[in-house]
């Protein structure tokens, strides 16, 4: 069994590899443009990049909130925060850096985090992370629909009737996942959604067998996922906080590089705080659109449209939206390398 597993994580760790070469040759600029971008941003990368070891320390912080709650005392002892914080990073270097983020991450953080509790716990623990980790994301922008509201009140923004129509698309999509995200953590999903691939034409069969041969492990996984909100209610909302506060901090790689620009508000303290406003929106509209269309590695092409629009819908120039969006593919690069590098730490600390 460990011998499959270093093989598996062999596997991964040639696959992340792989897959950084692949986007370093395909990048959306020319190396003159992107070498010039990155000098220009100069010692702002620092924190740029660096905000980043924050908001992957509160990601893991929510999912250790999980793993308490999801797992013995014996098995939380043993998994120490420092390899959840290692699992985060790597989890989501690999989610960047392969196609329908989750296809590569969550797989792996199972594998790794079986060899301390049994693979239910694991997987369930893994999935209520997932599952946490989207509900945050929403929240985040359904929250963000006021923010804009509030700001527009104020003069500060326009709002016309594309942009009403994006906001009232978030609301409607918002309630929707509320509602299955509800059902799914009253009743679990693990069995669910392999029922609905089962509905795949030429999967319905492998369906029914997988159900029917893991049917015990599989319902037994569906009833930790339920027990998260029935059973730990403070772990449950602890979790989503932590989550939802990682979002405002990531929004801190943004208000860095407005600043870089020379765009404040009028500067002094409020303008300060109206810029790091206006960053929280770029995020949250930014990565709504890039999520829409997920299965794209890194969502090559949509997060800049993205970032662009969004920059723009703020009254900002194009100009600014693509030299953010470039430099937060750099930064992506560069934790994806960090995350890739981590996978070869012994799993033991």
């Amino acid at each position: 069994m460990t011998w499959t597993k270093q093989r598996l994580n062999n596997l991964f760790f040639l696959l992340g590899v792989a897959a950084v070469v692949v986007m370093l040759f395909t990048f959306d600029v020319s190396f003159v443009e992107l070498w010039h971008h990155i000098t220009h941003a100069g010692y702002w990368l620092i924190p740029i990049i660096g905000v980043w070891a924050l908001v992957y320390g509160v990601n893991a912080l929510s999912w250790q909130c999980i793993i308490r709650s999801n797992s013995t005392e014996e098995e939380s002892a043993r998994v120490s925060f420092w390899r959840i914080y290692r699992l985060t990073i790597t989890g989501y270097a690999l989610n960047y850096a392969t196609p329908v983020g989750g296809l590569g991450g969550e797989p792996y953080r199972i594998m790794e985090l079986s060899r301390d509790m049994t693979k239910e716990h694991a997987t369930s623990s893994v999935i209520l992370y997932a599952m946490m980790h989207i509900f945050a994301h929403f929240w985040f922008w359904f929250t963000s629909i006021f923010l804009y509201l509030i700001l527009a009140a104020f003069g500060d923004l326009p709002l016309n009737t594309a942009i009403g129509i994006a906001l009232g698309l978030i609301a409607v999509l918002f309630f929707a996942a509320l509602y299955l995200f509800s059902v799914g953590y009253r009743k679990g999903l693990v069995v669910k959604i392999l029922s609905w691939i089962g509905k795949i034409p030429g999967l319905s069969g492998w369906s029914s067998r997988f159900i029917e041969r893991h049917s015990e492990a599989l319902h037994n996984v569906d009833k930790q996922i339920a027990a998260l909100h029935q059973q730990d209610k403070s772990a449950f909302y602890w979790s989503l906080i932590l989550e939802y506060i990682s979002r405002i901090l990531q929004s801190s790689e943004v208000f860095f590089m407005l600043l870089l620009f020379g765009v404040d508000c009028g500067g002094g303290f409020d303008g300060l705080c109206l810029t790091y406003l206006h960053s929280i929106l770029v995020v949250a509209l930014t990565t709504f659109f890039a999520n829409l269309i997920g299965f794209l590695p890194m969502q090559l092409g949509v997060q800049e449209g993205g970032f662009v629009l969004s920059i723009a819908a703020l009254g900002l120039s194009a100009a600014l939206g693509i030299f953010v969006s470039i430099i937060c593919r750099v930064r992506e690069i560069v934790w994806i390398i960090i995350g890739i590098a981590l996978m070869k730490i012994p799993a033991k600390q």
